[in-house]
């Protein structure tokens, strides 16, 4: 049986920059398409400078094109790639590319498949369309960091781009998809406009069930997801680190008890609030009663649903990580590979591209 070639054939221009738009580009490599990199003279995206490790890790297997925009002749060779292009990926604020005369509207007139997807902040709508943002802004306005929040503490922005990469370039990346999947079988590409505070808002389905049952959103650590119930919490172990205790359903929270040998718990309220606190109150006395490493060796394995809060380097050799073969290296580092396994198609791997390196060669098609 031949192997399924995904989305090889399918050629990606991008013009985006720094995290949202490339992450989404990445994957898109990684599952096979052409994807090449539209970066400016001198300096191309900005990553490569404010960022070099970053840039190398959300940018292998693609091209590099060195083109300005802004010169009637390179944006003229623009407009021939996108002539044979699927797809074009840009992140400018709303009426950028209308002033360089390679908007949707231009590029549609010559090629009416072509699918082009605009990641923003806010979209390409609205009263914020224009405003410039990051990843904590969308989250902010999105509800989201609201809810990141010890209970009666400021909002914790954290080291995970939530908005960027969750909200902005996996939704942009399922919204090109589709749109390639419909331009194949109808001839007609789409706009594809998605906001990262939008993807963002749209992932808040915890918070919205809650404020859907009780009538409003519960405060900061409040929700049975957030902190509020004392057998779906965190608590620190004997050496100072912690362990994740997600014993949500009963049925885990009383086989983490039986095997801890503390049963005599159970007495006390499993419930949110103050009625609950006994029972936080014991399992704090009980978790600091052994190690992390001993807890995990007693609870992991088992149906408790318990595991040891990581380290990103104890993450990355992680027995299941190597199990499933997660972590590349690239230019002698750890990156984290496509982490969608297929049963009959290989991700494609690659490196980074220098500046420019594929200019001669994309542009010299015919």
């Amino acid at each position: 049986m031949s192997a399924n070639p995904l989305l090889k054939g399918i050629r990606v221009l991008d013009l985006s920059r720094l995290l949202p738009g490339p992450f989404c580009s990445l994957y898109l490599a990684q599952m096979g398409a052409e994807v090449i990199k539209i970066e400016e003279p001198g300096t191309g995206d900005y990553c490569r400078s404010l960022s070099p490790e970053m840039f190398t890790l959300v940018n292998r297997g693609k091209k590099s094109v060195v083109l300005d925009l802004r010169q009637p002749e390179d944006a003229e060779a623009f407009r021939r790639l996108a002539d044979d292009a699927d797809v074009v990926l840009e992140s400018f604020r709303p009426g950028v590319m209308a002033k360089l005369g390679c908007d949707y509207a231009t590029l549609r007139a010559r090629n009416p498949r072509l699918v082009y997807a605009a990641l923003t902040g806010y979209g390409q709508t609205g009263p914020y369309a224009s405003r410039p943002g990051h990843d904590m802004n969308y989250r902010g306005y999105a509800g989201d960091l609201h809810q990141n929040a010890p209970l009666g503490g400021a909002p914790v922005q954290g080291n995970f781009q939530v908005a960027d990469l969750a909200g902005g370039a996996l939704t942009c990346a399922v919204g090109i998809l589709a749109a390639v999947i419909g331009a194949r079988s109808s001839g007609e590409g789409t706009f594809v406009d998605v906001g990262m505070m939008d993807g963002t808002l749209a992932l808040q389905v915890a918070a919205l069930s809650a404020q859907r049952t009780v009538g409003q959103v519960p405060a900061p650590s409040a929700d049975a997801l957030s902190g509020a119930m004392p057998n779906y919490s965190v608590y620190e172990t004997a050496d100072g680190r912690y362990l994740a205790v997600g014993s949500l359903e009963f049925k885990f929270f009383k086989r983490l008890l039986e095997l801890a040998d503390a049963t005599e718990l159970l007495k006390l309220p499993l419930v949110p609030g103050p009625k609950g606190q006994p029972l936080r109150d014991a399992l704090t006395t009980l978790f600091r009663g052994r190690t992390q490493a001993q807890w995990e060796q007693l609870l992991a394995h088992e149906d408790t649903c318990v595991s040891g809060i990581l380290t990103l380097d104890e993450a990355l050799d992680n027995e299941q990580v190597r199990a499933r073969g997660l972590v590349r290296s690239v230019a002698g580092k750890p990156a984290i590979g496509l982490p969608i396994q297929f049963s009959h198609a290989e991700p494609v791997e690659g490196d980074s591209p220098a500046l420019g390196a594929h200019t001669a060669e994309v542009l010299s098609r015919g």
